[in-house]
């Protein structure tokens, strides 16, 4: 829904209806993660996708429908001899949408939730995708960390299961459907709730205010990151340099992360990118960040000579084996880059590469599962 919520909200505060299709669930290849959306507006247009234009007709037809209807509808598309070519998903993956009417009656609470991911707030919104009883569908429940929840599923069980599994993927920043008894049980079937976890962008650190940061934070922000440079010499670490940073710092680094440590702003969403490679600035910064309990990922630029030298440093400063493991030096996959900017896409292969479990070789030279279950949360 966050692609697609300027749109959404435009309508919405407009006063008009809008049909809106989310992914809940995939399987196998499925294009689109759970969460992504479509948007079929009271002008006939549509926005945002949820398979990459595999079903957009159909579900498309479904949202006009669903508006006319005021009732919503979970529909499975998937794969077979019958209908593979009649709704175009040809991938080889099976996807779960929920198709919703939204407009102020449906959904007042959405300008809060709006706000909140706006101001960067963790908010989660969990609706009921599907259950025994008609009553309880599309019912919805609004969480945050430090408040009581919003409205109810159905009934207090309900809501109190929900409400605590909701905070856990607010946490990791996570979307998922989960299943319950038909009045919230924890071991049983019947009832389905899709939980939206509007958690803050999650973070990269980029340490060295040089030519290839400046191209890792465009590509960071672009991939969805909120993107700190840090560097201890002013006259490089400016604003004017790094304009794709969301901030600029000048500190010296292993400072500035023990900072962001102790104030609780690393998670295990962070990614590090170590670009300096000067032994001053690298192996302090490196005992700091292979040793926090929870984070993404570690990467430090160099040669092979400066990485074996970083090594050792690191190894005579008291790091064990499981934690240099954690370290990818020299950073990046092996593309053949050259420059800044073809670099910089290295290290973002990288760093997707070990969110989602992929492993870099060639999907063409590969079999099997193209998309894999993620190794960390996003």
């Amino acid at each position: 829904m966050r692609d697609v919520l300027g749109e959404l909200m435009a309508w919405w505060e407009a006063g008009e209806t809008v049909g809106v299709g989310t992914v809940v669930a995939t399987f196998s290849s499925a294009p689109r993660p759970a969460g992504a959306s479509m948007l079929v507006g009271p002008d006939g247009t549509a926005v945002g996708s949820v398979s990459g234009g595999c079903v957009e007709g159909a579900v498309y037809e479904l949202g006009q429908a669903v508006v006319d209807s005021g009732a919503p509808v979970l529909e499975r598309y998937g794969v077979s001899d019958d209908d593979a070519f009649a709704v175009g998903l040809t991938c080889g993956g099976i996807l779960d949408v929920y198709v919703e009417k939204v407009s102020r009656d449906t959904f007042p609470e959405l300008g809060a939730i709006a706000a909140d991911i706006e101001a960067g707030r963790p908010v989660a919104l969990a609706t009921v995708i599907d259950h025994p009883d008609p009553a309880w569908l599309g019912r919805r429940m609004v969480v945050r960390p430090d408040r009581d929840a919003e409205g109810s599923l159905g009934s207090p069980r309900a809501d109190d299961a929900v409400h605590d599994d909701a905070l856990g993927l607010l946490a990791a920043g996570s979307n998922a459907t989960l299943t319950y008894g038909p009045d919230g049980e924890r071991r049983g079937e019947g009832m389905r709730v899709f939980v939206w976890g509007f958690a803050p962008k999650p973070r990269m650190l980029v340490f060295g205010a040089i030519d290839f940061a400046a191209a890792v934070a465009r590509v960071g922000s672009f991939l969805g990151y909120h993107v700190t440079v840090c560097d201890a010499r002013p006259v490089f670490a400016t604003t004017s340099r790094f304009p794709d940073a969301d901030e600029v710092v000048v500190d010296w680094p292993h400072r500035y992360l023990d900072a962001e440590v102790e104030a609780g702003h690393i998670d295990r969403r962070t990614v590090v990118c170590v670009l300096t490679h000067d032994p001053k600035f690298d192996v302090p910064l490196l005992e700091v960040a292979l040793r926090l309990p929870e984070v993404a990922y570690v990467g430090a630029m160099g040669s092979r000579r400066t990485h074996d030298d970083r090594m050792q440093r690191l190894r005579d400063a008291g790091l064990t084996d499981e934690e240099l493991d954690r370290l990818s030096s020299p950073i990046g996959l092996d593309l053949g880059a050259r420059t800044p900017e073809e670099t910089a896409v290295s290290i973002a292969a990288e760093i997707v590469a070990r969110q989602w479990g992929g492993t870099g070789h060639r999907l063409a030279s590969s079999s099997g599962r193209i998309h894999q279950d993620p190794h960390t949360p996003r």
